[in-house]
């Protein structure tokens, strides 16, 4: 029972923010928006393999830098260059445990196809209400956000997966409800999605280290 503690923990946190905890004072809302991920950050830290290898560090280094986008969230562009580096971080990670799959690659196309639309009607909203100066951080993000999918997906590991499009999801209806249209019930939708994905993230932690990393060079026979 000692291993759901944690987890069981992070879910009572989190739904305690998203449900109970007002809207004022903020600073109050703030500090409880934060303590899910100081849990799911504390969670990566114990799932630490016996060899620290690059993809814990690395996980670890973008869970943090989440963590301070989400306190530096009300400055818009400071919060969003806060999870860009998140991503990063998350990218590399996932890059360095690159399985191919021609299936999995090929994800590349409708992942592409979603940001292009989803950006396009997000830069049309931020032209419409004269925020043409957040249009290339936005876009930029975008991008970010896309490839970290991707190269989540090319791990083949379903934990990074899930954490990965969840993030996405989430993103997306916040980024919807913030310059494109009103987006109902959207901060349950936007929180409980970007929790379970900092989970998944976390937890994908123990199982790809599991992985026997695979050569460059015998990649491409892999298949998944």
């Amino acid at each position: 029972m000692n291993k759901f503690r944690l987890p069981l923990l992070i879910l009572i946190m989190s739904l305690l923010y998203i449900f109970v905890i007002p809207t004022d004072p903020h600073a109050v809302k703030l500090l409880f928006k934060l303590i899910p991920m100081w849990l799911i950050i504390t969670y990566a830290f114990l799932q630490a393999p016996r060899s620290k290898q690059r993809y814990y560090f690395m996980l670890l280094a973008g869970l943090f830098f989440c963590m301070l986008g989400d306190g530096l969230l009300d400055w818009f562009v400071i919060g969003l260059s806060a999870f860009l580096i998140g991503h990063l971080f998350y990218m590399t990670g996932f890059f360095s445990r690159w399985r191919f799959s021609k299936l999995r690659f090929a994800t590349i196309l409708p992942l592409g196809l979603y940001a292009y639309f989803i950006g396009g009607e997000i830069v049309q909203a931020l032209i419409r209400d004269h925020n043409e100066a957040l249009i290339v951080p936005v876009l930029l993000y975008i991008t970010v956000i896309s490839l970290m999918t991707w190269s989540a997906i090319m791990t083949g590991q379903t934990w990074a997966i899930i954490g990965s499009l969840l993030f996405t999801i989430s993103d997306s209806i916040l980024s919807w409800n913030l310059f494109v249209s009103p987006v109902t019930f959207s901060n349950v939708l936007i929180m409980t999605t970007y929790y379970t994905a900092q989970f998944c993230m976390a937890s994908s932690i123990h199982a790809v280290v599991r992985q026997p990393a695979i050569p460059p060079s015998s990649s491409k026979s892999v298949q998944g």
